[in-house]
Parts: C-alpha cells; structure tokens; sequence
C-alpha cells in the first residue's frame, strides 16, 4: 500500500499546474530552438551553393591556366603570345594595322543658332 502511495504522490507532484507549466515552458523553448534551426539550416544550404559554384569556376579556371602553362612550355606557344601581346612579326613578315574610320570633328560654326553661338563663346 506505501508504494502506491508514493507513487500517487509522486503522480500528484508530475500533474500539478506549475509542474506542468514549467514543462510547457521548456516545450516552447525547445521547439523555438528547433526553429532558429531550421532557419540556420537554410542559410546553410544557400551558402554551399554558393561555395559550390565558385568552386566550379576556380576548377575551371585552374584547367585554363594549365592550359595556357602547357602552351607556353611549347616554342610555339611562347611565339604566339608573344605575338598577341606585343604585335611582332618574324622576319620577313609585314604587320597589318587596321585602324578604324575617324570621323573629322566639326568646328561647331556651322551649326547655327544662339545656344551654340553662346556655348561657344564660353569655351
């Protein structure tokens, strides 16, 4: 009969409201918690996508640059950029330059009006 009793108290003691309230409390904590989580979780995701992508470009990039390293090991290679960057040409050789159309500027006499005529008085 005593450990009924006990339990009964122990049962009364669980059951009673700021027991309960108490739990309710550490619930709500818990759960906004879990919340807050969730929220972080996202940032997270969103963030490894992004860290995921830059590390395709530089993995790309990385296979460019050997690239271009295992070009300029070759004589050729060494010739050609030196060609691109600095316009030279092998003996023998002419070198094109296009250089485009320039339109002749207008003196601005021609355009008539009292706007120009001032515009220009002040020039």
């Amino acid at each position: 009969m005593r450990g009924f009793q006990e339990k009964k108290r122990w049962r009364n003691i669980l059951e009673s409201k700021p027991v309960l309230t108490l739990l309710a409390v550490l619930f709500l904590l818990l759960a906004w918690s879990v919340y807050g989580l969730f929220g972080k979780m996202e940032g997270t995701r969103k963030n490894r996508g992004i860290s995921e992508n830059k590390v395709k470009e530089l993995e790309l990039k990385k296979e460019n640059l050997s690239a271009d390293i295992g070009n300029l090991n070759t004589e050729e290679g060494v010739e050609r950029n030196i060609r691109e960057k600095y316009g030279l040409a092998k003996p023998g050789e002419g070198v094109i330059i296009i250089v485009d159309d320039q339109k002749p500027e207008s003196d601005g006499k021609n355009r008539g009006g009292f706007w120009n005529w001032l515009k220009n008085l002040f020039k």
